[in-house]
C-alpha cells in the first residue's frame, strides 16, 4: 500500500541511511526498523492515503479535523518490559481514527542500571521526528507507567536541543508517574520477570537489592557532586518540566504500583504551575489495564484530549 508522498519520501530517505530498516515480515504501512546504533527499534503506522476523515468510528463519534498534509502524530512510550503487541492495542485507537502512530519501548537494562542511555535516547528519538520530516505534524504523547514516563523526561529535554521546533500538543500519562519506592520496584521486576514464584521471587529480590544499591550510590553521588543529567527521580525532575502543553492522566485507586496519591499529587502541582490538567480516576482497574477493562471510556477520554489540544475543544 503506497504511503502519502511526503511520508514516503522521509521513509524512503531513512532506509536508505539504515542498512536494518525495514523487517519486510510486517505489512508495508507497518514498518518495524533498527538504527544501527544501540538498536533503537520502533514501529510506525501511516494511514492509508484514502482514509475518511469525515466518517465516525463505530466505538465513539469522535472525528478529528486533520490537515491531511501535516496528519497528528502519536508517540507511544511502553511500559518497562512491555511487549510491542501489547502497546500496539493503544495505538490501534489512533489508527482506527486515520493518525500517524509511533510506538517505542526502551530497553529493561536502560530504564534500571544503565539510565544515562535514556538521555542518547531521549535525543534520537527526536532526531528521528526530524529525519521523518513529522516537526510540522502536531504531536501527542501517550506515555505508560514509570517507565514511559521516564522516557517522556529524556525526551522532553532533548526536545531543547532540537535543530527545528517540534510541535507537541499535549501529552498522556497511563499509570504514571510515580514515586521511587522499594515495594513498586520489586512489584515492578516481578511483572517484568514472570514465571514461577520459586524463581520469580527471589530472582525478584536479588534484582531488587542490586539495584537498590545502584540508586543510593548515585543520590548520594549527586549530593556530593550534583549534576544536571541525575537521573534517579523522574517524579521529581517532571515536576518542574518546562514545557506547559496540556497533559491528561488516567489511573485507578487500585494500582498497586504506583499509588493514585503520587499521581494526583504530580497533577496538582502541575495544574498550579498552570498547566492545563485533565484526568480520568478509576475505582478498580490493575496497572497499565484501565484500557483493558474499560475500553469505551477509556476511548473517549483520549479522543476528547486529542480534540481539545488539536483543535481547541472541550
Amino acid at each position: 500500500m503506497a504511503f502519502p508522498f511526503p511520508q514516503w519520501k522521509a521513509m524512503a530517505r531513512y532506509q536508505k541511511n539504515n542498512s536494518r530498516s525495514i523487517d519486510h515480515r510486517v505489512a508495508r504501512t507497518d514498518l518495524k526498523m533498527a538504527a544501527d546504533l544501540d538498536n533503537l527499534e520502533y514501529y510506525i503506522k501511516f494511514p492509508s492515503p484514502n482514509f475518511n476523515y469525515n466518517q465516525q468510528n463505530g466505538e465513539s463519534d469522535y472525528v478529528f479535523v486533520v490537515n491531511e498534509e501535516k496528519i497528528p502524530v502519536i508517540l507511544l512510550f511502553g511500559w518497562a518490559g512491555c511487549q510491542d503487541k501489547y502497546l500496539a492495542k493503544y495505538s490501534q485507537i489512533y489508527e482506527d481514527r486515520g493518525l500517524i502512530t509511533l510506538r517505542y519501548t526502551a530497553p529493561v537494562k536502560c530504564l534500571f542500571w544503565k539510565r544515562l542511555q535514556m538521555i542518547t535516547i531521549g535525543e534520537r528519538l527526536v532526531k528521528l521526528l526530524v529525519d521523518l520530516n513529522f516537526e510540522n505534524h502536531p504531536i501527542i504523547i501517550h506515555c505508560f507507567s514509570n517507565g514511559g514516563a521516564f522516557l517522556y523526561q529524556n525526551f522532553s529535554l532533548a526536545l531543547e536541543k532540537s535543530p527545528k521546533p517540534i510541535q507537541i500538543k499535549g501529552v498522556i500519562f497511563d499509570s504514571a508517574p510515580g514515586k521511587r519506592r522499594i515495594v513498586s520496584l520489586f512489584r515492578a521486576i516481578s511483572a517484568i520477570l514472570g514465571g514461577k514464584p520459586l524463581y520469580n521471587i527471589p530472582m525478584s529480590v536479588l534484582m531488587t537489592m542490586f539495584l537498590s544499591m545502584i540508586w543510593l550510590y548515585e543520590v548520594i553521588s549527586n549530593y556530593i557532586n550534583p549534576k544536571t543529567t541525575f537521573q534517579s527521580n523522574p517524579l521529581e525532575n517532571l515536576k518542574n518540566e518546562k514545557n506547559t502543553w496540556p497533559q491528561h492522566f488516567i489511573y485507578s485507586k487500585k494500582d498497586v504500583l504506583i499509588p493514585f496519591t503520587d499521581i494526583e499529587y504530580f497533577a496538582d502541582y502541575r495544574r498550579s504551575l498552570g498547566v492545563d490538567v485533565t484526568s480520568l480516576c478509576y475505582e478498580g482497574s490493575p496497572h497499565v489495564k484501565h484500557y483493558t477493562e474499560h475500553k469505551e471510556s477509556y476511548v473517549n477520554s483520549v479522543c476528547n484530549f486529542l480534540n481539545k489540544c488539536l483543535n481547541g475543544t472541550n
